[in-house]
């Protein structure tokens, strides 16, 4: 596509914006005597639906409203913040690649590791499309959400069976959508996550999986990015909404049916079908968050760094991107400040 074309195409999304998210669930009120915090939030199992169900945030900062908008995918939450609708938002590694890479390059960082994807992301082929390997998704539709994590693990993952994505019919749409082209039989196969996946594994099956992936050195997260506006004027909210995500992985870690249950009031599954969803991802603890694998330290930026410019080189060489970003880009874009300290407080 071409840049003018792709501008075009943002300043239509960022008029639209409105059709991005699902819907807006407000928090503490609209009290007009204080300012608002604006969170994009996604309904895939993570810490950020147990903070929002909790009402953690609102009790933590009841000097401000705490709003909380829906989407449907990262590629939505990065025109929400080129629009400057969003201080904190949920989106996968690959969306953040995207966004700190020309010409987007948004003004965000990333602040928190959600998870870390697993059995939660997968590609599945339908039931009757004769697919029983990779390799026959030639000339097939496959469908997935462009410029997602599951774009970038579906472009992987062909490209390891020799297949370019010229060699497939790729379709953008978003997990609720591919659900319905999958039960029409418009689509051959979808990557997707969770909890859009479990649905479509009840006529489907398996090809591949992130965490098979993820071995074979494409790793794909869900983080959290700040605004640098925001983190900039408001570094004490930042740390105790970091505080609140690690108190949230301590809930996964050690108090599994409790986070079920909070997950499963935001998502409208049961708490059971929730509890194995967890079990699909992974859901690192706070010391892991701010280690050197991850996050890292103040100074000192985690292996994430690497990784968003390793999705970023990916994207180029599929040219969703005119140019990979270089690496100092992603080490100036990892929130670290204070990171072990403000955590440890939770």
């Amino acid at each position: 596509m071409r840049l003018t074309k792709l501008f075009a195409v943002l300043a239509a999304a960022t008029v639209a914006l409105a059709g991005c998210a699902v819907g807006q669930d407000g928090g503490t009120g609209n009290d007009p005597a204080k300012p608002t915090i604006r969170i994009g939030y996604q309904s895939f199992p993570s810490g950020d639906l147990i903070v929002k169900n909790n009402k953690w945030l609102e009790e933590a900062l009841p000097d401000y409203n705490i709003k909380w908008t829906k989407f449907d995918s990262g590629a939505d939450v990065n025109t929400a913040f080129i629009a400057k609708e969003l201080d904190f938002g949920a989106l996968g590694s690959s969306p953040v690649a995207r966004g700190l890479s020309a010409p987007l390059n948004i003004p965000y960082q990333v602040a928190f590791v959600l998870d870390v994807a697993g059995d939660n992301e997968a590609l599945v082929a339908r039931d009757g499309a004769g697919v029983s390997s990779i390799a026959d998704l030639r000339g097939k539709r496959v469908a997935t959400p462009f410029a997602s994590t599951a774009h970038y693990s579906l472009l992987a993952a062909l490209a390891q069976n020799g297949l370019s994505p010229n060699d497939v019919q790729l379709i953008d749409l978003q997990p609720q959508a591919i659900l319905a082209a999958w039960d029409r039989g418009d689509i051959a196969a979808a990557y997707s996550w969770l909890p859009t996946l479990d649905q479509l594994r009840k006529t489907g099956k398996d090809l591949i999986t992130s965490r098979q992936l993820a071995k074979d050195g494409k790793p794909t997260l869900d983080l959290a990015a700040v605004s640098d506006d925001f983190s900039t004027a408001h570094p004490d909210v930042v740390d105790i909404w970091r505080q609140q995500q690690a108190r949230a992985l301590n809930v996964i870690k050690n108090d599994p049916q409790a986070a079920a249950k909070a997950i499963a009031a935001e998502v409208g599954l049961s708490p059971e079908d929730v509890a194995g969803q967890l079990k699909q991802g992974v859901y690192l603890t706070p010391a892991e968050v701010a280690s050197p694998e991850w996050l890292g330290t103040d100074g000192a930026p985690g292996n994430i760094a690497a990784n968003l410019q390793s999705a970023s080189q990916f994207l180029a060489d599929q040219k969703q991107i005119p140019e990979a970003a270089p690496l100092q880009v992603f080490k100036d874009a990892i929130y670290t400040k204070g990171l072990p300290d403000v955590i440890a407080k939770q």
